[in-house]
Order: C-alpha cells, then structure tokens, then sequence
C-alpha cells in the first residue's frame, strides 16, 4: 500500500492529506512547528477556485463557517478620491472570495485532518530524506526520530527543507522589497459596506481595509522597504506599537481615513517580509515533491497563494490516485506549472504598481476608473 509522509501543516499539508484519504492512499502530517496556530494575527483571502477545490474533498463549508464574504473592492488614491470599484476574483455570492485569519484556517483544516483519523506529528523539522531504488523513503527530523514512507510530499513553505532536499541549488525566495503590515481595529471611526474591500493607493504605502459581520476592521499595508529584508529577530523585537508608528507615519500625509484606522487598532499588529521565487527549476524526484509556496512562491499582491495551494493538493491527489508515483508527478507538474508561474508573475507585477512616482500616479489615477 502507498504511504505518504507529508512535511507542514499549515494550508496545503493537511488538504494534500484529506485528498490523499478519499484517493485511498494513507499519509501522516510532520508539522514543524509544537502548536496549531501558526502565523498568528495574518489574514488571507481564499478564492473561488479554492473553494470549488476545497468542495472536492468536502471541506469547503469548513472554511466558509470560519470565514466571511469580501466580494467588491473600491479604489481611492492618497487624496481620499474614489476611482472605481470591481468585483474581486470573478464570482459572487457564496461561489466569492472568503476572508479568514490564517490561524483559525491553519486550526481548522488540522482538526478536521485529524477528524477523519490523519496523524498530525508536531515538532518534526525536516533535516533529510534518504532513498535507495526500491526500497522506501527515509526522513530524518531535528529531533533525531525517522520514519519511512512510500513518497515525500513537502508542503513545508516559502522556507522549504525539503526543496533543497530535492535540488540543494534550488533558488532561495527573492525579498521583494517591502513588508507586509495586518492588524485589527475594533473601534475604527471609518467602516466599510459589507463585503467590500478599500484599496488606497497611499503616496508612501498601499492600504486595504475591510470591516468583518462583527464590526471588527482587517486591513494590511505594504511598506516599501528596499535595502534588505528585516531578519527573523527583528520581526520576532518589533512591538505592535512599534508597527503602528511606522505604518501611520507612512500614511499620515493622505487624505483617507488609513492612519487613523491603524491607530486604533488591538495588540495584534504583526509584519512580515515579502517573497517570491519566479520559479522553481526542478520540483520532484522519483519519490518526493514540493508543492504550494514550497514549490511556488507568489507576492501577496494577488491574493491567490492559499487557493493555488489548495489546488495544488487536490491535483497531486488526483494525478497518484490514477498513475505510478513518477508518472504521477510528472502529470502534476505539467498541470500545475503554467498556471502558478503566471499568478507569481502577475502578482508582481501588481506589487510594482502599488507607489508609483507622480506620473504614474496621475496615469493610474486617470486610467483605473
């Protein structure tokens, strides 16, 4: 019988799992991290594709209890003029785009794994993955355990093991050149219409906004920040008060109501730097593959990461659930590729257009509405 280790828990790893069960092939989940709510205080959006995928193995109505709709986003630039609006993802209703706190969705989606009798293992960091032909895959974790399957599936992030494992001269992800800023605010003075998302392309920062059913304000900027990316310490030092005097410093000039809303916002104001990798030359070998942000890292720009994840799960099942393991890969990877190649790039794309200098601005500003 097929066995498959799957590294990470966060998005992919779990769905890959569930996908896996209903293919009738068994796997076991080794989560790095000791705890269920990675990435605490981040927000993501999860989009029609990724729901239509998620419905495949059941499990978009999970997602659709712990989340709500965000269906229209309008557009202001830093004077507070409105330049249009547009539907988000291209389907409405209860086909639209889903907001969720990636906790909850990270929490959610490794219950239910475990539900439905899938072992999630916690404190297992990858650190190698042997295998001889014929005989099983070995992998070896930080903390000096082993186990064995019939294939590795890495699902493990934009700072993958096991992508180097497969390909130790695999690009390593590009910092693009800007951090990204969430928080909540529960009081904030300006709200927005149920469902909609405000983009305001700001001068020195691009801000979004949403207000969730229980009144509660979501919003994220995007920090040009050039030079270098900050290290894991200095991420891990900043203080929410810190964030808050940055990202507001950055917007306090604009005529809109984004730096109050960062001011009046909770304890829970994180950042992250951005990362992307154009591509990734080399995605599996016989018996191990990468997918999701392991195999393609995407700007957040776009918003797609967390679906392309989720269809990458639900296309690798498929792919083994009908072919020989290297076959199956193969047959996966020529699916995939094409499609998560040009969301990465246009992702980018949109990241370069976010602070434009004053004629692009005056361009963008006469060419949106």
């Amino acid at each position: 019988m097929t066995t498959a280790m799957i590294i990470g828990g966060g998005i992919a790893g779990p769905v890959t799992a569930m996908a896996l069960q209903n293919a009738g092939i068994d796997s076991a989940i080794y989560e790095a991290y000791p705890t269920t709510a990675d990435g605490v205080g981040a927000f993501l959006s999860i989009m029609h594709n990724g729901l239509d995928a998620l419905t495949a193995i059941d499990a978009a109505d999970l997602v659709r209890t712990h989340s709500f709709p965000a269906s229209t986003v309008e557009f202001f630039n830093h004077r507070g003029t409105r330049l249009g609006q547009a539907p988000i993802g291209g389907a409405a209703g209860d086909r639209g785009p889903r907001m969720i706190k990636r906790s909850t969705l990270y929490r959610a989606l490794r219950d239910e794994a475990s539900r439905r009798g899938i072992a999630v293992h916690h404190g297992k960091r990858l650190t190698s993955a042997t295998t001889t032909p014929g005989d099983p895959v070995t992998a070896q974790f930080a903390d000096g355990t082993e186990t064995q399957g019939s294939l590795l599936i890495g699902a493990d992030g934009i700072h993958s093991a096991t992508r180097g494992l497969i390909d130790p001269a695999a690009p390593n992800p590009r910092y693009t050149g800007a951090i990204t800023v969430c928080g909540y605010a529960a009081h904030a003075a300006v709200t927005t219409e149920p469902g909609t998302f405000r983009m305001v392309f700001g001068r020195k920062a691009f801000f979004a906004f949403l207000t969730a059913p229980d009144g509660q304000t979501w919003w994220f900027a995007n920090l040009p920040h050039p030079r270098t990316e900050l290290t894991k310490e200095q991420l891990a030092s900043t203080t929410s008060d810190e964030w808050k005097q940055r990202v507001a410093g950055l917007l306090a000039r604009d005529r809109t109501p984004a730096a109050d809303i960062v001011r009046a916002s909770d304890d829970a104001v994180t950042g992250a730097n951005g990362y992307d990798i154009a591509t990734t030359p080399t995605w599996h070998t016989d018996t191990t593959i990468i997918i999701g942000d392991a195999a393609h890292v995407s700007a957040p720009n776009a918003g797609h990461g967390a679906s392309m994840a989720i269809e990458d799960s639900i296309v690798l099942a498929q792919c083994l659930r009908d072919l020989p393991t290297p076959q199956a890969f193969h047959a996966y990877e020529t699916i995939r590729r094409p499609r998560v190649e040009r969301v990465v790039a246009t992702s980018a794309r949109m990241g370069g257009n976010a602070t434009p200098g004053p004629v692009k601005r005056m361009i963008r500003d006469a060419v949106l509405p």
